[in-house]
Order: C-alpha cells, then structure tokens, then sequence
C-alpha cells in the first residue's frame, strides 16, 4: 500500500527480517509519535506473533505506510519536498553525534542481514554511522535506530511534551 510520507522525523526500515526488531520500532514509533514507512517485501509475514509480542499492544498504535518495494517508496518520498533520506549504515563517514538533523529526516535502516543494496546508497542524502568499538561488525538494527533516534529527536525539539 501506498500513502503520503506526512510529519516530522520518520524511519523508514528496507525489507526488514527480524520481527522483534520491526514490532520494537513500531512500538518506539507509537510512543514517540512518529511515522513508519516499511519497504517490503518482508523477511516474515506482517501480522508475526513476533511482531505482535515485541510491540505488544502499541504497534497498532503506530502510523505505518507500507510501500510494495523500493521503487514505491522512493516515488512517494520524492513528493515531499525537503525530505531527505540519511541512512544509518556501518558504511557511514559521519558519526551520527555529528550529523545536524533537519525536521522532516526520513532515517533509513538496512535490513538485519545485508543492509540496504548498492543501488539504495546511490540514492540518499547522507550516510551516518554509530561509532563503534573497532572491530565489532554492527549493532542491533533497533537498538541503533533508537540511538540515532534520540538524537534526531533532540537535535530539531520533536519529542513529545509531557
């Protein structure tokens, strides 16, 4: 399904593979009231009892569009002026305490096994990375999101008020 990319800071996650980390992002979503676009296909079936269980009753709270492919998404994201699309990789020059974030960032999370293709890098705006201990492959794709998250989050005042 297609819809319009609305909003402020959104994440985008291409072709997701682990269910828990999908229904803990949608759950960070719901909470932070944000919008998540996912880039089909899938590596598990949407309605996953994990999916279900790691969102546990917020995932259904949370604004979701579901693009069919890469293609889709990218064709509804250039319909947004402003947008740019800044893609969380282990490939980032820019550590993301380092990146200045603009309001409408859509933040863009390789799947858990690959990553995103080559193709997909060609089409961003900026690629960030975690810093890391030298050596260690990667983070957790969530646990990565969710750091880069609250720094977007901080850096253009989008979190919610209490």
């Amino acid at each position: 399904m297609s819809g319009v990319l609305s909003g402020a800071v959104r994440l985008a996650l291409y072709q997701p593979e682990i269910p828990q980390n999908t229904g803990t992002l949608l759950r960070t979503a719901a909470c932070l009231n944000l919008g998540v676009d996912i880039v089909e296909p899938c590596g598990f079936v949407f309605s996953d009892k994990h999916l279900k269980r790691a969102g546990m009753d917020y995932s259904d709270l949370a604004t979701v569009v579901r693009h069919n492919d890469w293609d889709d998404f990218q064709a509804v994201r250039q319909t947004q002026d402003g947008r740019r699309l800044v893609l969380l990789t282990t490939k980032g020059a820019v550590p993301y305490t380092e990146f200045s974030f603009h309001e409408n960032d859509v933040l863009l999370l390789g799947n858990e096994g690959s990553g995103v293709p080559e193709t997909v890098h060609k089409c961003v705006d900026a690629r960030i990375t975690v810093p890391m201990v030298p050596d260690m492959r990667s983070l957790n794709m969530a646990v990565a999101a969710v750091m880069v998250l609250g720094e977007a989050l901080r850096q253009v005042s989008q979190f919610p008020k209490s």
